[in-house]
């Protein structure tokens, strides 16, 4: 990511998501060539559980998205790219 890793605790989540999503993109043109289904499978999976990680220990209260929606379809109304 762009921003220091101790201050991206202190980031609005759209703009981590921005700044990620940005990385994301950028892997996502340079790997689309030939069969990247797998690795792209492995990499929405590692980053859904990294940001599910640091919104847990992102504050004292803990995390919840909005009613009646999960955590990784709240994810993608933010606007995080999946692969």
């Amino acid at each position: 990511m762009g921003h220091a890793r101790h201050a991206a605790g202190l980031l609005p989540l759209p703009v981590l998501v921005a700044d990620l999503n940005r990385h994301l993109t950028g892997w996502a043109t340079y790997f689309r060539y030939g069969y990247p289904r797998m690795a792209f499978r492995a990499v929405n999976r590692y980053v859904q559980c990294r940001m599910a990680q640091h919104l847990r220990r992102r504050s004292q209260r803990p995390f919840r998205p909005p009613k009646g929606v999960t955590l990784y379809a709240h994810l993608r109304q933010l606007g995080l790219v999946v692969l």
